[in-house]
């Protein structure tokens, strides 16, 4: 396939373009500097910048652009930006495509959303179909889905990917919690009865590569380990997999001292599940906790 990438530097990005080149697609990022390679090329989203001819050939775009969440502590002028960057590529993206000629649209757009869409739903089980939440993610989520609508309504197939927390020791949730869970300092957030709805990178990646063949889907779709976990349970886990123990918990009110707004996030409750993933006959590589944390600490070389 010829497929158009936004967000390929990001930490989803880099992975699913190496993925896509090995599996001998031919890929094109969509870069905001100057390019560097023929496989490069400028865009302005904030500008609403895009040269249609770009668009024109390819099968398949993927949207992964974004500022990070948990990047940054968080204050107004961040919390603009994870909109913005969100909105605007995603409308830039969605408007080029419906106003290309009926023969010139790609086929699908398969464009980045989040869990952050439920909101906190404590306990209760969501799927594809549970309505959006409340909160500055769903919010978020909702005006970022709501961006997509110029290609739905051209009749290309848009998938929106509500991702949840993937695993991998590099980047995402890992990452800032090796040391600290290393050391021997780390524990649970807040009451940790929250839900956290986790993915191993290998079926992120392998969900994702499922979704651009399967035409037959579309809309929202959950991209979660089918066997979501409360936080405490996620720190037992995690300990255990470092030989770690984690004994001390990290307070409500210490978070919001380190996190600013973020800290809200993190103590949000979200059990989420694969619906469509699993009634596709998505084949998860690591559907358990343990599995995907072995998989995210231990990668294959």
């Amino acid at each position: 396939m010829r497929i158009l990438l936004a967000g390929a530097s990001g930490f989803l990005g880099t992975r699913l373009a190496d993925r896509l080149v090995a599996d001998g697609h031919q890929i094109t990022r969509l870069v905001r500097r100057a390019p560097r390679v023929p496989q490069e090329l400028r865009w302005d989203p904030a500008a609403g910048q895009l040269d249609p001819a770009a668009v024109a050939g390819s099968d398949v775009v993927v949207n992964l652009a974004g500022a990070g969440v948990g990047d940054k502590r968080w204050n107004d002028d961040y919390r603009r930006l994870i909109r913005t960057s969100r909105v605007d590529s995603t409308t830039t993206l969605a408007t080029t495509i419906a106003g290309l000629p009926a023969a010139d649209r790609p086929k699908t757009l398969l464009n980045s959303s989040a869990v952050g869409w439920y909101g906190n739903t404590g306990d209760r089980v969501v799927e594809e179909d549970s309505p959006a939440g409340e909160g500055f993610l769903a919010d978020v989520c909702r005006v970022w889905e709501a961006a997509t609508r110029p290609a739905e309504d051209a009749g290309v197939r848009v998938v929106r990917l509500r991702t949840g927390l993937p695993l991998h020791r590099d980047g995402g949730l890992l990452k800032p919690q090796l040391l600290p869970f290393r050391l021997g300092i780390a524990g649970r957030l807040g009451s940790g009865r929250q839900w956290l709805p986790w993915i191993s990178m290998a079926d992120w990646l392998d969900a994702t590569l499922f979704l651009l063949d399967h035409d037959d889907i579309a809309g929202p779709v959950n991209v979660v380990g089918p066997n979501p976990v409360t936080n405490a349970e996620f720190t037992r886990e995690f300990a255990r997999q470092l030989h770690r123990p984690a004994i001390i918990p990290i307070p409500a009110l210490a978070l919001k001292v380190a996190l600013g707004g973020f800290a809200h996030e993190a103590l949000t409750s979200t059990r989420v599940v694969p619906t469509v993933l699993t009634r596709a006959g998505y084949p998860f590589r690591h559907p358990t906790l343990p599995e995907a944390l072995h998989a995210a600490l231990n990668p294959t070389r």
